[in-house]
C-alpha cells in the first residue's frame, strides 16, 4: 500500500525563536559565549522556551551578524554598538510618530474639507432676517422695499 505525503509549504516567521544557542552561534559565525555576553549587555534578547532554553530567531541571527559587522569592519567597541542600536531605535520610534502624525493630518484635512462643504451648503439655506420696526422681515425683501422708497422719494 502506497502512502502519500501531503506537501506543506513551511514558512519561517523571522521573529519566532527556533534556533538554540549553538545553531544561532554557528549561523552568526561566532562562539556561543559571545551570544551570552551580548545578551548580558542587552544587545540581543532571545526568547526562552518553557524550560528556559535560549531560542534565537532569524531576526536575532541577523542582529548578531550586524553587531559583528560593526565591531569587525567598522571598528566599534560594544559601547559604540549599544549607542548605534539605541539611536536606531529612537529614529524608528520618531519615524513611526511622524508617520502617525502625517496620517492624522490627512484625516484632519479630509474632515476640514467635509465640514467646509457642509458649511457652504448650510449658508446657502440660511435666509437672513432683519428687524423692520416690530416685525422680522427677510433682509432681501427689506432691501427691495428700501429701494422702492428711495425711488419714490426721488420723484
Amino acid at each position: 500500500m502506497a502512502t502519500y505525503r501531503r506537501r506543506v509549504k513551511a514558512t519561517l516567521d523571522e521573529e519566532r525563536g527556533v534556533f538554540m544557542i549553538s545553531v544561532a552561534a554557528e549561523l552568526a559565525e561566532m562562539h556561543p559565549q559571545t551570544l551570552r555576553m551580548y545578551e548580558a549587555r542587552g544587545l540581543i534578547e532571545p526568547m526562552r522556551s518553557p524550560k528556559g532554553t535560549r531560542l534565537y530567531s532569524q531576526k536575532d541571527v541577523e542582529q548578531l551578524r550586524r553587531i559583528q559587522e560593526m565591531t569587525n569592519q567598522l571598528g566599534l567597541n560594544l559601547a559604540g554598538v549599544e549607542r548605534v542600536l539605541e539611536l536606531e531605535g529612537k529614529l524608528e520610534r520618531a519615524q513611526a510618530k511622524v508617520d502617525a502624525l502625517e496620517r492624522r493630518a490627512e484625516e484632519l484635512k479630509r474632515e476640514v474639507a467635509r465640514l467646509a462643504e457642509k458649511r457652504d451648503r448650510l449658508r446657502a439655506e440660511i435666509v437672513p432676517y432683519q428687524k423692520a420696526g416690530a416685525e422680522l422681515v427677510r433682509a432681501k425683501d427689506l432691501e427691495a422695499v428700501r429701494l422702492r422708497v428711495r425711488r419714490l422719494d426721488q420723484r
